[in-house]
């Protein structure tokens, strides 16, 4: 039996960082996205979002990699959203989106920053805090 441990931070924004996400569709689509995923066996650690952008850390299984799961986190949340009419306008996530392989020793950090987004972001614009990870938590173990 394989051992794959392989843990991915992922983050996208909604397309063209529309605050799409509001404090009422936020915890539905958090419930949402990790319903589905367990259905998916795809194991996620931490999730948060604000009203543009979402954080996800994962552990990818055997059967996994990066653009199946964000296929299927994805492209099924924004189908959901839309097919239960949680949003006034069309919602939609921007095609790209970023994957930071995250070394074990580094765990609790990345789970914190993702726990303390709205705190986070008070101080810091989406790019800075993008930059900010790959200079002190995905490259560092």
């Amino acid at each position: 039996m394989p051992l794959v441990k392989i843990w991915i931070h992922f983050i996208w924004t909604t397309k063209n960082r529309e605050k799409l996400i509001d404090k009422n569709l936020r915890p539905k689509l958090i419930s949402h996205i990790k319903d589905n995923s367990k259905s998916k066996e795809i194991y996620i650690d931490r999730i948060n979002c604000l009203q543009e952008h979402i954080h996800l850390l994962v552990s990818l299984n055997k059967e996994h990699s990066v653009s199946k799961v964000m296929n299927l986190i994805k492209g099924e949340s924004s189908f959901w959203i839309n097919k239960n009419k949680l949003s006034k306008v069309k919602f939609e996530w921007q095609d790209e989106y970023i994957a930071i392989s995250v070394s074990e020793s580094v765990l609790p950090k990345v789970r914190k920053y993702i726990d303390n987004q709205e705190e986070h972001h008070r101080v810091k614009s989406l790019r800075k805090s993008i930059n900010y990870l790959f200079k002190n938590m995905a490259l560092k173990s």
